[in-house]
């Protein structure tokens, strides 16, 4: 059970590197996949500050993975699994798509509960 919570922590964890990077070096175009209709006109700014703080996100699970400490690690990612959550709710709000506040949003707080358990429980 603690394998694949790691294996699955770690494609969490460099999936919202992978995003940040894009944040920080093609903000506009990554931003379009958010779930809103629209990105506002000289966003790039903000959403390079959204790119520093994925790359953080992700780093910080990766760094307990090497500290080798599950239960820790299980209660980090279970706390950090709001992130995503509370991006599915601004998408909701804001009447974005709902396909992508579920189904990237949404799901990705449900794999990371998932891992968390597997982690907390292994």
């Amino acid at each position: 059970m603690v394998i694949t919570g790691y294996v699955l922590v770690a494609i969490v964890s460099l999936g919202i590197i992978y995003i940040g990077l894009n944040y920080l070096f093609a903000p506009v175009k990554t931003a379009a996949g958010f779930g809103f209709g629209e990105v506002p006109e000289n966003a790039a700014n903000f959403l390079n500050v959204k790119g520093g703080r994925d790359v953080g996100a992700g780093l910080i699970p990766l760094a307990l993975m090497i500290y080798g400490d599950p239960h820790a690690l299980g209660w980090v990612f279970l706390t950090a699994a709001l992130w995503p959550v509370f991006d599915m709710l601004i998408v909701l709000r804001h009447r974005g798509k709902k396909a992508v506040a579920f189904g990237v949003h949404g799901l990705t707080a449900a794999v990371m509960v998932v891992a968390a358990l597997l982690l907390l429980l292994g």
